[in-house]
This record gives structure tokens, C-alpha cells and sequence, in this order.
């Protein structure tokens, strides 16, 4: 019979909330070899092992699961839903799980971002290219003057998600941004994440003007290379090829 999970937990010094907490699941699902479908301990027992309260494990799991790393179900407990690997060099534990989602995440917003980047650029009314063309203009002096940038982004996107003629897509792609929590600290929120895909926003823009679909794709799908193998490079994985 497999050890218990508990059995490879121990008393934090200090009640820590947050990253020591964190830490220390990781730790315990890697060591006890709990694999994806496995249940966890109950939080009661959880937050015992570790001297800590239970409001302080609930905290903890919620983060994971809105990570995608665990899945709660009513009544029965909660269940692995994704790989847990502790880190073993300089890069903190919970940042290379918010990477692994960030890339999980990603997977899902690639099929998106294809379909609805080819419907925009078939259907956009001429009005709607120039307004894509306007707002990637806006989006660009923000970006190049240091101011921040977000705002002028979601417009951006925004347009050309409702040039599709299917507001479902960017109602989907922005619950989408909102479903991966971060850290406060998470170098995926800060400011300077992504930004080295900007440039191409304008051939992005460009290609929907011109009503180019299979150039818009593309230019898509290099956005999103290049955030994916930024996350890869944050959390220690090598580039992916091309």
C-alpha cells in the first residue's frame, strides 16, 4: 500500500500563509508519488500536519485550482488534476506552476486566436479594419512611450474579436485571461511579460486591413510563440524549436 501523503509533511515553524504552505504541498504530492486522479488528504488533516489553520490550506488549494492543478468535487474531496514537480534550481516552485498553466492555458487560446483572427479578417467591414488599424496604432504608442499598456491591448483584440461577427469569442478569450491566477509577485503579470511580441501586432493589424487571413494566422501564431517560449524560458525549459 502506497505511504500516506501526510506522512511526508511536517510542521511548518511559523504559521506561514502562502508560498511556505504551497511549498510544502508540492513537496508532499512529488514525494508521495500522488499521480493525476489521485486525491489529496482531507483539508482538516492537511492543515493539522502542517500546524497551520484550515481557512490557511483552503487558501492554498484554491490557488492551485485556480491554477487548473487540482479539481474539487462536492462531497468526495479533491483530486490531482495536473502534473506537481517541485523546483530543483533557482526558479520558485509556485512560479513553475504558473508557468505550466500559463503554457496549458495557452494551448486552449492558440485554437481561439486561429479561428477567430481568420473569421475577423474575411468579415471585418471596412469601418472595423480601420478601427483595428487605429487602436494597434494606439496600442504601439503606449507600448513604445513606457506608459502602461493593457488597456490599449484589450481594445485592440477587442475589435478584432467582434470584427469576427461572433461575440462569443471574446467574451470566451477574455474569461480565458481571467481564469489563470497569479501571485502578486508573478513575473506573469508584471508589466514587461510579452512585450517582445508587440512589434508584430502591426502586422497583425496590416493583415486584417488587407484582408489577408492566412498571413493574419501566421502572424497570430508567432505572437503566441514567442509569449510560449518566454514562459519556457522563466520557468527553466529550453526554447521551443523555430
Amino acid at each position: 500500500m502506497r505511504q500516506s501523503a501526510l506522512s511526508y509533511l511536517e510542521p511548518l515553524e511559523t504559521r506561514t500563509r502562502g508560498v511556505a504552505v504551497l511549498d510544502a504541498l508540492a513537496d508532499m504530492v512529488e514525494r508521495s508519488g500522488l499521480k493525476i486522479g489521485d486525491r489529496l488528504p482531507p483539508e482538516v488533516s492537511l492543515a493539522a500536519t502542517l500546524g497551520v489553520g484550515r481557512s490557511t490550506i483552503r487558501e492554498a488549494l484554491n490557488r492551485w485550482e485556480g491554477l487548473g492543478i487540482i479539481r474539487r468535487r462536492r462531497g468526495d474531496g479533491t483530486y490531482l488534476s495536473a502534473r506537481v514537480q517541485t523546483s530543483r534550481g533557482l526558479v520558485p516552485t509556485m512560479v513553475r506552476l504558473e508557468g505550466e498553466a500559463l503554457l496549458r492555458l495557452m494551448e486552449i487560446r492558440r485554437t481561439l486566436e486561429n479561428d477567430v483572427v481568420r473569421k475577423a479578417t474575411l468579415a471585418a467591414t471596412p469601418a472595423q479594419r480601420q478601427q483595428i488599424s487605429e487602436l494597434c496604432d494606439a496600442l504601439l504608442l503606449e507600448v513604445d512611450a513606457g506608459r502602461p499598456w493593457r488597456k490599449a491591448d484589450h481594445a485592440f483584440h477587442g475589435a478584432i474579436y467582434d470584427a469576427s461577427g461572433n461575440p462569443m469569442y471574446g467574451q470566451i478569450l477574455v474569461n480565458l485571461d481571467h481564469a489563470l491566477e497569479r501571485g502578486g509577485a508573478s513575473p506573469f503579470g508584471a508589466d514587461d511579460f510579452g512585450l517582445s511580441s508587440f512589434p508584430i501586432h502591426r502586422d497583425l493589424a496590416d493583415a486584417v486591413v488587407a484582408g489577408d487571413a492566412d498571413k493574419a494566422v501566421a502572424t497570430v501564431n508567432q505572437m503566441l510563440d514567442i509569449v510560449e517560449n518566454e514562459v519556457k524560458a522563466i520557468i527553466g525549459e529550453s526554447k521551443a524549436a523555430g
